[in-house]
């Protein structure tokens, strides 16, 4: 067994039923599936809900949402197999709103704005890129942003993900001229104190049982170079 290097008592919950989890994951823990058995966001979650319910045998999560490692912010796991299964409906027919928070290097202009690119997987180098759409496995990536604050030459925009592919914000902001801060697999030359400076900070969904709109918002890192307070809009 691998050893445990979380303590699940301080996992950050944001909510918890009998049928969701929704935990703000911290920077630099994996969501799931790390090669030789690593903590990740789920193994510390199975051991949080069997710690608290005094569950016997395996807990069941399923994995709902995904986040990369360095990244922070809201993440869903269905703690029923039924759940689970309407859930993932809604993240395949699109109807599940994400939005991220990403501060970026430079000033972006226009203040809002839609970007649409053709991405593709660079297995050599384990990232993605931007490619022709002509390109054999080429998918659209769409995503809109709205620009929050603005300050010492850098932006914090507010994020809309239009689908879902890998990498996908990382790749589109940097490409268009905007890394993220921390970010250095694509560009940034920016400092960042923990991972890389992208929250997933909303998520909305219709919960599984009573068809109910349901909305999670994760709080900022306290190390992150501002206070929610400071930001606008």
């Amino acid at each position: 067994m691998p050893s445990s290097n979380l303590d699940p008592s301080r996992l950050e919950v944001l909510f918890e039923d009998n049928h969701l989890l929704v935990l703000n994951k911290p920077a630099m823990l994996p969501t799931m599936g790390t090669p030789g058995g690593s903590e990740t966001l789920l193994t510390v979650a199975k051991r949080y809900v069997k710690d608290r319910y005094d569950k016997p045998g395996n807990v069941y999560l399923g994995v709902v949402s995904r986040l990369d490692a360095p990244v922070t912010g809201v993440v869903l796991f269905a703690r029923t197999s039924k759940a689970a299964r309407r859930l993932t409906e809604q993240f395949r027919d699109g109807s599940v709103e994400k939005r991220y928070w990403a501060l970026v290097s430079g000033r972006v202009q226009p203040a809002e704005d839609e970007y649409a690119d053709w991405v593709a997987s660079d297995e050599r180098h384990r990232r993605m890129r931007i490619v022709g759409s002509e390109l054999s496995g080429a998918k659209l990536a769409q995503l809109r942003y709205r620009r929050l604050r603005s300050w010492q030459g850098n932006s914090l925009l507010e994020i809309r993900l239009l689908t879902g592919r890998k990498h996908q914000i990382r790749l589109q902001l940097a490409h268009h001229g905007f890394p993220i801060a921390g970010d250095r697999k694509y560009g940034s030359e920016d400092p960042f104190p923990r991972g890389i400076a992208l929250h997933a900070r909303r998520l909305r969904i219709q919960h599984p049982v009573g068809a109910h709109d349901f909305e999670a918002i994760a709080p900022l890192p306290t190390y992150w170079p501002l206070a929610e307070s400071d930001v606008t809009g």
